[in-house]
């Protein structure tokens, strides 16, 4: 791409059913026909001056052209690439693709490889073809050095030299976890300290949210993905749990209140975000109470696109109760609360699920956008009742890239090795478990605000 955002192309399929055959082209906005096919179909003359055909005849005619020119755009690719393993391959011209994305987005399984029956029931078998070779027949863990390095063309483009290693590589969520789940925690009062790894849980924190968990056996959670081995930490399965809309959310619930443009004002006299002005309104309407008693009546089911995990159910929709008539700049704030709030129970309700089917979790690690939000950070810690661990840098995802840069130059034996010595603590936030019981209540009306509306639905598709 060149010369700013280029837009994608977009093309259509026109079809024609004649008397002697159906014909189909592929044409583009522009008008121009890109591609041609067509198919005989069948006639009968049962008697003089008698003439049947067969619809289902010609439905079949249909298909095979539609097919034959999705085979004409269709043939001319010679692979198909995740964005990551595009960009390996634009680095260093290996093909080989990165287990992380096989296993989490293309069904692909590191014990048994491709599914040949899955292609074939979608109608993608010709990807089989070859050894797979326009999927991906060489499949490498994450930190793995490709090839000889950088290209010399790659290394001009971006200003390096030829032959430096460059890594199989991660999805960004995953390359996060990555980042902060081996550091270092000696010293730091944490349970996880003896504990292993996987009693460790990275949140990965921004639009929406992903919930890394491993393990070393494969562990089944309903409503979470996974197990997916060597996905992200080499040797142990990966369950990703996650929230749909998190940061987003929060924009939509703030930016939508009557008293948004007041609030841009007055944060913007102060030369802080948002966000840092209602956390400190917040703090300066709490009075001599916990902050996040101000929600005792107002209560938020954060589903407004759907939940993701532990219930995978698209279908789902926010939800609000203890709304008032005031829309002044406390109310906006305490409905921002609200959403934080929902966000953590909804984080919580995750661990659950994650615990109950056999998972261990005493720590949440947590990175991304929100993780920045004191408010936010301390309401996980609170509702959860695990301590939160903030990394020493915070943008760790690209931390946890260079991770996998530092295994491929061979500086470090392992992953693991690398993480534990690039992952820095930097701090640490307890919950106030004195607040416990006030958040078990809270607790218990988000898990009744879902089955509320799930009787809500039941009653108005009653017949």
């Amino acid at each position: 791409m060149s010369g700013g955002e280029q837009k994608p192309e977009r093309y259509y399929v026109g079809v024609d059913v004649g008397t002697g055959s159906v014909r189909a082209a592929l044409v583009d906005q522009s008008g121009v026909l890109l591609a041609f096919a067509d198919q005989p179909i069948k006639k009968w003359e049962p008697q003089f001056n008698h003439h049947e055909q067969s619809s289902e005849d010609i439905w079949a005619a249909c298909c095979v052209v539609t097919k034959n020119l999705r085979e004409t755009c269709w043939d001319k690719a010679g692979h198909f690439f995740d964005l990551p393993d595009f960009l390996s391959w634009k680095a260093t011209g290996v093909t080989a693709r990165s287990l992380c994305s096989l296993v989490c987005k293309w069904t692909y399984s590191a014990e048994r490889g491709w599914d040949d029956s899955f292609w074939k029931m979608i109608g993608l078998e010709d990807f089989v073809a070859d050894n797979y070779s326009k999927i991906g027949n060489q499949v490498l863990p994450p930190g793995v050095s490709l090839g000889n390095g950088l290209t010399p063309e790659a290394a001009r483009d971006l200003g390096l030299l030829p032959g430096i290693a460059v890594a199989a590589s991660l999805i960004d969520a995953h390359a996060g976890g990555l980042g902060v789940i081996g550091a270092d925690v000696k010293g730091h009062g944490l349970v996880c300290e003896g504990q292993p790894v996987t009693s460790r849980l990275a949140v990965i924190c921004g639009t929406s949210s992903c919930h890394m968990g491993i393990s070393k056996d494969p562990i089944f959670v309903p409503g979470v993905w996974g197990p997916y081995f060597s996905a992200m930490v080499p040797g142990f399965w990966l369950n990703e749990g996650g929230q749909s809309v998190t940061g987003k959310l929060i924009d939509h619930m703030v930016e939508g209140h009557a008293a948004f443009p007041e609030l841009q004002v007055k944060a913007t006299a102060r030369c802080q975000s948002v966000y840092a002005y209602l956390n400190s309104h917040l703090d300066l309407i709490k009075k001599a109470q916990p902050v996040g008693f101000l929600t005792v009546d107002l209560h938020v089911w954060p589903d407004f696109h759907g939940n993701r995990s532990p219930l995978a159910d698209l279908t789902l929709k926010g939800m609000v109760t203890g709304l008032k008539l005031s829309q002044d700049l406390d109310d906006l704030a305490i409905l921002y609360l609200a959403t934080v709030q929902a966000i953590a129970l909804g984080t919580r309700f995750i661990i659950e699920a994650m615990e109950a089917a056999g998972h261990s979790i005493s720590t949440l690690f947590l990175c991304g956008g929100l993780s920045k939000n004191p408010l936010f950070v301390q309401m996980h810690a609170d509702i959860t009742g695990m301590p939160v661990v903030l990394s020493q840098e915070v943008e760790s995802v690209l931390v946890g890239a260079a991770i996998l840069g530092a295994c491929a130059s061979g500086d470090f034996a392992s992953v693991q090795e690398a993480m534990a010595k690039m992952s820095k603590v930097g701090k640490v936030v307890f919950p106030r478990l004195q607040d416990k019981k006030y958040y078990d209540k809270k607790y218990q009306v988000f898990l009744k605000l879902v089955e509320h509306q799930k009787e809500y639905l039941a009653i108005m598709n009653d017949n």
